[in-house]
């Protein structure tokens, strides 16, 4: 007679996997698999899915690990990061926006996504509703499901600049009971900013409803004429969230980091202690050495500008000429709709034809994703021409 022990040794699962566990995959990395797949097969791919700087973290970054690495232990830090680091982006808001904000308030995070997971725990119990802009980042509504928390969908269109309006915001309010809204400005995947004045008509809603505002943050620095601005600028009452990934260039150190009103931080702390110990203690010292490597990337920026420019002016060429609007972030979310009703497909018959791994609109849309693809141009400029010469000869496109 077999026990369930040795069924369980056998290699059955003793029981399925939890109900909160059955959210939807990532899209956008199951795309940089399959272009891993090919490329360990001998293939050259032309990376324009995932939103990642195709360059290094700057010099005096990985400077700043190196010494450390020789004459410190590199232990944990406090649970809320490193006091020299909390102090340094708290003076980075006094730079960029001339926002005062006491370093108290700044929570250094394993990545925007360990913030993101801290927000939500923090903010909101199990089955409240927290509503999100559509297209927007897909991890956002996936977190909150596994979370048990419910994400409720205010679509954008062309009208509203791919962005929710205050007005969509208070009917939500209205009609949903929200207990927070979140927003990306610049946005993943139009790259598309919120006014000022719809910044400010949008806080005035939350705090008329007494419901919570998240501003996702992670693309500022990286915009093509107006500047984004901070949430921090109009309301303490606010959670920001920020990362090194993208305009640092240092996505795989994952290290990011949030700001919240004060009452919130002892919350936040207990929450970190407990689920993350700590973040990363060679990510944070390579944080506090990027301050000191802006002159690269502004360098870095300058490219993202010149590829944002060739594309714009190349895409129309082979057929994808309606663009969405791009403010800021790296990326494209190009109408596909004349060549397909199946971005999935056609993305991967892209990638498998013509060597050019792009994201399927679905991931950030599910709805109406199916006639957009989003083009990353991060990479170098080298390789943003070599995408459209393969795109000018791709016959799909015929």
């Amino acid at each position: 007679m077999t026990s369930s022990c040795d069924q369980t040794r056998a290699g059955a699962m003793p029981r399925p996997a939890s109900d909160r566990s059955a959210i939807a995959s990532f899209i956008v990395m199951d795309v940089m698999q399959a272009a891993a797949e090919q490329e360990a097969a001998g293939r050259r791919v032309i990376h324009m899915e995932v939103g990642q700087p195709g360059t290094p973290a700057p010099l005096a970054a990985r400077q700043a690990v190196e010494r450390a690495m020789r004459e410190e232990t590199l232990g944990y830090t406090l649970a809320l990061g490193m006091p020299s680091l909390r102090e340094r982006i708290a003076r980075h808001y006094k730079d960029w926006y001339g926002v005062d904000l006491p370093p108290e308030r700044v929570i250094v995070t394993n990545g925007s996504s360990a913030a993101f997971v801290l927000t939500f725990l923090a903010l909101f119990d199990k089955n409240e509703k927290v509503g999100l802009p559509s297209p927007g980042y897909p991890c956002y509504r996936h977190i909150l499901t596994a979370l048990g928390q419910k994400p409720v969908i205010l679509e954008g269109n062309e009208s509203t600049r791919w962005m929710p309006t205050a007005a969509q915001i208070d009917e939500a309010c209205e009609r949903e009971g929200l207990a927070g809204v979140l927003i990306a400005s610049p946005a993943n995947p139009t790259g598309t900013m919120l006014e000022p004045e719809r910044l400010k008509e949008i806080l005035d809603v939350c705090r008329r409803r007494k419901i919570w505002f998240i501003s996702d943050e992670i693309y500022h620095g990286l915009t093509y004429g107006m500047p984004a601005e901070t949430a921090l600028k109009h309301s303490d009452g606010v959670v920001v969230i920020n990362s090194f990934s993208k305009y640092f260039s240092m996505t795989g150190w994952r290290v990011g980091w949030m700001v919240v009103p004060p009452e919130l931080v002892r919350t936040v702390e207990r929450l970190a202690q407990n689920l993350y110990i700590a973040p990363p203690t060679t990510s944070q010292v390579a944080a506090l050495g990027a301050f000191d490597g802006i002159e690269e990337l502004e360098a870095n920026k300058r490219v993202y500008a010149a590829n944002r420019e060739l594309l714009l002016n190349e895409l129309p060429k082979v057929g994808f000429d309606r663009i969405v609007p791009a403010d800021g972030a790296f990326y494209l979310y190009v109408d596909v709709s004349r060549f397909t009703d199946d971005s999935l497909a056609f993305a991967k018959q892209m990638l498998e034809e013509v060597g050019i791994a792009a994201t399927p609109g679905v991931d950030f849309d599910e709805t109406r994703g199916r006639r957009f693809l989003r083009f990353s141009y991060a990479g170098t400029t080298a390789d943003m021409q070599e995408a459209v010469d393969r795109l000018k000869t791709w016959g799909r496109l015929k």
